[in-house]
């Protein structure tokens, strides 16, 4: 349902100038360069699903072997995923999954409010509501996505969202703090179960309450709703 105040919605893409992560694409040949962030965003995936698990040992040569590539990118990708806190070197092995208390999310969950709240709270006292409606999109994918179940492509709608509406202060340097943060914030818990449909259907109805409430220039729904959303769930 459109937000209060927005005209009808662009598609999703037009939005954000790419595809939504669930539309069918053209396929592209693989070129050499890409493949390293080909394989990153597959681990991130499989961190997310929780296919890759807390605790477990891989090494490069076997998830090479699983993506059909060799073992360089992914140990450059598992690099990557070192500098981001969701695996650790484990000498002549491989790399060790990260294991993940309640305590850590409710951290993240914490440092993301503390960033995120003013800010948006900013926004919306300067933000004309055009530039809100113009998401409306996005909150809309997160919704759809929501309801295919699919953990990780929910994971990549909502930082979406969160990063465009985020970009609208202008700050690169917030969006990649923020961006951080958010990704850490998706990796399954260590014993936690999976997700239900439902959890995710019902965070990403707040994405839609929230975009109303900043048209609206609610305040105090807007801070109440950005508190709630990053506490009551790790979406």
């Amino acid at each position: 349902m459109p937000a209060q105040g927005c005209p009808e919605p662009l598609s999703a893409e037009a939005a954000r100038g790419e595809h939504t992560h669930g539309e069918p694409t053209a396929p592209r040949p693989v070129q050499r360069h890409s493949v390293r962030g080909q394989i990153l965003d597959a681990l991130r995936t499989a961190l997310v699903d929780g296919d890759l698990v807390p605790g477990e040992v891989y090494s490069a040569p076997a998830l090479g072997e699983r993506y059909g590539v060799s073992a360089t990118p992914v140990r450059e990708a598992m690099q990557q995923l070192v500098t981001e806190g969701a695996v650790e070197v484990v000498p002549n092995r491989g790399f060790r999954v990260a294991r993940r208390s309640a305590r850590e999310l409710a951290e993240l969950a914490e440092v993301r409010a503390l960033i995120e709240v003013p800010v948006m709270l900013r926004l919306a006292r300067t933000v004309p509501a055009a530039n809100w409606c113009a998401l409306r999109p996005l909150a809309e994918a997160t919704v759809a996505a929501a309801a295919t179940g699919d953990r990780a492509s929910y994971a990549d709608s909502d930082r979406a969202f969160h990063r465009a509406v985020l970009a609208l202060a202008g700050n690169e340097q917030l969006l990649i703090v923020a961006d951080d943060l958010h990704r850490r914030s998706q990796w399954p818990l260590t014993t936690a179960p999976a997700p239900r449909r439902a959890d995710l259907i019902a965070d990403a109805a707040e994405h839609m309450a929230l975009l109303e409430a900043l048209v609206a220039q609610d305040l105090t729904v807007v801070q109440s709703l950005v508190r709630e959303h990053f506490t009551g769930s790790d979406a």
